[in-house]
């Protein structure tokens, strides 16, 4: 795993790229070590999101031409868009959730949710033109654009909006209210954002993590986030301190800790989002060599993430935002 790679995706999808297929639906299985596991997982009783919703409303089809000022400049849309590319996980999954799924006729083959999006074998990484153009799109959304495949689609008159790897909140509910307004689903799209800012303040408010450390696990080899990417503010939120912190001299944001600095921090909880690319779970990490005396796998303060749902910033961050919050109401100290 490269530090090219991290950097060009923002690492805020990394497992989700690097390391799930398209089949990986299934549920983390649960796994009990010492007094408690906690298991954070979509399908959770304690979990509710807006993103579960993915049913398709009828397009307002009167608001066109609109106009979205994408981080790719100024877009365009003459008419509602009826035949959707997505070359993006996340925008997949806000597509669907706002209720466009009706008019998304191929998305990437990472996007993996909702289970009933038309997964090809698009890429995100090194869009082929001619296949997209094959599908008639009459709008793509993609998360970066690796050379020239923005101006290619425009060329060819496919209007295209980049929503790249989000840094705030605030980034994440943009992206949203812009989907709604491209694709005749402004008001759907503003509902859900009301619903997702009032989960994720009553989630982060509900349990105080004040002077609680954590270590959070893009993967085995120990790649990890630090405070100051979008992942690591989310945990900020509960006042969470975070190990990784101190290791990142040059604010890369995704460092490559080494198992003495993790085990010399001793981290209170450890979030592992590399469960579903990389097999992890409370059990193996309580077999890496000199890992049994830490904390957090002595109390069972080991909470086993879905990959998808740590790495992505669509609706389902509520349900991280909420996994969080359960595994710090659920702390037990060593």
């Amino acid at each position: 795993m490269s530090r090219r790679i991290l950097a060009m995706i923002a690492a805020a999808v990394l497992t989700a790229a690097a390391c799930t297929t398209a089949t990986d639906t299934a549920d983390t299985p649960t796994t009990t070590l010492g007094t408690t596991t906690t298991i954070a997982s979509t399908t959770s009783p304690t979990t509710t999101a807006p993103a579960t919703t993915t049913t398709s409303t009828i397009p307002d089809a009167s608001g066109f031409p609109v106009t979205i000022d994408a981080p790719n400049g100024p877009v365009t849309i003459e008419t509602q868009p009826e035949r959707i590319v997505s070359l993006s996980p996340t925008s997949t999954e806000v597509l669907f959730a706002v209720g466009a799924g009706d008019q998304v006729v191929a998305v990437d083959n990472q996007s993996t949710y909702p289970a009933d999006a038309p997964v090809t074998e698009l890429t995100g990484f090194e869009p082929n033109l001619e296949a997209i153009a094959g599908y008639d799109a009459d709008l793509v959304i993609l998360m970066y654009d690796p050379g020239e495949a923005i101006a290619g689609l425009e060329a060819i008159g496919i209007p295209v909006i980049m929503h790249p790897a989000a840094s705030t909140l605030d980034d994440v509910y943009l992206q949203i209210e812009q989907v709604g307004k491209a694709t005749g689903h402004s008001a759907e799209a503003e509902r859900l954002v009301a619903s997702m800012e009032e989960e994720i303040t009553a989630a982060s408010s509900s349990v105080d993590g004040e002077g609680l450390t954590y270590y959070h696990e893009l993967s085995p080899d120990y790649y990890t986030v630090t405070s100051s990417t979008f992942v690591g503010s989310l945990y900020a939120l509960f006042g969470l301190d975070n190990v990784a912190d101190g290791a990142d001299p040059d604010g890369f944001g995704y460092p490559q800790l080494s198992a003495e600095h993790i085990l010399n921090e001793d981290p209170a909880m450890i979030f592992l989002a590399d469960t579903k690319c990389c097999g992890q779970d409370a059990s193996t990490v309580a077999a890496r060599p000199g890992w049994d005396v830490l904390g957090a796998v002595r109390s069972g303060n080991i909470v086993e993430l879905d990959d998808d749902v740590a790495s992505r910033w669509g609706p389902r961050v509520v349900d991280f935002v909420e996994a969080i919050a359960q595994a710090v109401g659920g702390y037990e100290e060593a």
